[in-house]
């Protein structure tokens, strides 16, 4: 029975690749989720022949204004589509067989068959084409048995692993990816084939890497994804550190509970409440410091502090290496792991006012999100111990609305400025003005004073006076 391609541009496609005299096939992604039914905007399509020929010509028969963009060097050819208020992307290829080098995951690359270029396919799922040309328009074609596997939730490669993975490492990052994503399984022989060949995975780019990594942690149950990473061997080269949490250590009968699967609860967690990526790396990263803060003290037991400090300072160096953004996404992250404990530790004592003047002060606009982590972070199986937890989380935040509407914490600059400061008392920059400007903060956020000019003024000159300083004339 004929796969129904309702989208238009699949005729366009074939009829153009008629025209060619070519055959032409939908395939990949794009037939997976179609069995999947899952939304998928990104078509590839494959001929036996030129796909920029095809793409050319496709996009020349919609619309004569369509811009394609070539690739001569891949033998590729794409444009944009517009169809029912969305864009899709197409993307041609002609049909191509690949031999690689030990030491390249950049393939040699020659013209071939379709069979060649469903051979070359990562996994049996991704190898399945349907055929856009008008004379067998729909028909199915799926030499390794893609829909057997889809129905079984299995991810496994068309020909030998061993092969497919050292080709082309990425795969392995991608086999993962496609398990956590689509809650499949990894056949076994497959899952054997990535830990055998894990160290490969060092001649891929760190860019194609944290691509894979960043698709795990968005997807619906990170830890399926992470704790696929580390049993392969693959985490322990691209994120040592998140490996560094896994274990405990016991002195007498006393011992702390194992980071790694704390840590992988704080991610699921975070991820029932947000798709926000960087949220979902801050709780990734939220005790990266404790390996190098772990200590035991004979009346305490194991203590993890300062771990939040060296944790903060951790995040750069971790985002330089796995080439990820070092602009406001990073410093969010480094704000996040510097912050959870906070509202935990006003959820432990009495929250008054003030604590939570300075926790919005600190956290500015991205308190909702540091609520969402600290929440997630109570992974207690002591039902009592959370539930005590929660409820004064709640009246963190109830405390956080009330005191934001009265006294407009949030992001806020103090009234009196530094530049005040100098031009009233006739000062260059200097430790009396930063003093001064402290006492003025201190005081609003300590609820001393209000959060207005005329009361940071009076503030300004009383503290002044104590440092024995006195208006200019």
């Amino acid at each position: 029975m004929p796969i129904q391609l309702n989208n238009p541009i699949y005729k366009i496609v074939g009829h153009a690749a008629d025209d060619l005299g070519v055959r032409a096939y939908a395939v990949g992604g794009v037939v997976r989720d179609y069995f999947l039914q899952r939304h998928c905007t990104d078509i590839d399509i494959v001929c036996v022949g030129s796909g920029i020929e095809l793409a050319k010509a496709t996009a020349h028969s919609i619309s004569p204004s369509i811009e394609v963009s070539v690739f001569k060097h891949f033998g590729t050819a794409s444009f944009s589509y517009h169809h029912q208020g969305e864009t899709w992307q197409i993307e041609f290829v002609g049909a191509r067989r690949e031999s690689y080098r030990r030491d390249s995951r950049k393939p040699i690359v020659e013209d071939g068959t379709l069979e060649d270029d469903q051979n070359r396919r990562d996994f049996t799922i991704n190898a399945m084409a349907v055929s856009v040309n008008s004379d067998s328009f729909g028909e199915l074609l799926d030499p390794f048995g893609g829909i057997r596997d889809l129905n079984q939730g299995l991810i496994r490669t068309p020909l030998d692993p061993d092969i497919t993975f050292s080709d082309d490492p990425l795969r392995m990052m991608r086999a993962i990816r496609f398990a956590s994503q689509l809650g499949f399984i990894i056949q076994d022989k497959t899952f054997e084939a990535i830990q055998r060949n894990a160290a490969r995975i060092r001649i891929v780019s760190a860019e194609r890497i944290t691509t894979e990594l960043n698709k795990i942690l968005l997807s619906p149950k990170p830890s399926v994804g992470l704790k696929l990473l580390h049993k392969a061997g693959l985490m322990e080269i691209i994120l040592p550190e998140f490996c560094a949490l896994k274990g405990v250590e016991t002195v007498g009968q006393r011992g702390h509970k194992d980071n790694f699967y704390h840590t992988l609860e704080v991610i699921d967690h975070v991820a029932t409440k947000s798709d926000n990526l960087w949220l979902r790396w801050a709780a990734a990263l939220h005790d990266i410091g404790k390996p190098a803060t772990k200590r035991y003290d004979e009346r305490l037991g194991w203590t993890f502090h300062g771990h939040e400090v060296r944790g903060s300072k951790m995040v750069r160096k971790i985002f330089s290496r796995l080439r990820l953004p070092l602009d406001g996404k990073m410093k969010y992250v480094e704000k996040l792991v510097l912050l959870h404990l906070r509202p935990i530790i006003l959820a432990e004592d009495e929250v008054t006012d003030s604590a939570v003047r300075r926790l919005l002060f600190d956290a500015g606009d991205d308190i909702d999100d540091l609520m969402t982590l600290c929440e997630a972070d109570i992974t207690s199986k002591n039902e009592e111990k959370v539930r005590r937890y929660m409820q004064n989380f709640q009246i963190v935040r109830k405390k956080l609305v009330e005191l934001e509407e009265k006294d407009r914490i949030r992001n806020f600059q103090p009234p009196v400025k530094g530049e005040d400061i100098m031009n009233t008392f006739g000062l260059s920059p200097c430790q009396e003005v930063g003093i001064i400007k402290d006492a003025i903060k201190d005081a609003i956020l300590d609820g001393v004073i209000p959060n207005d000019r005329d009361a940071a003024w009076q503030m300004m000159l009383d503290k002044a006076a104590e440092l024995g300083l006195h208006p200019k004339e």
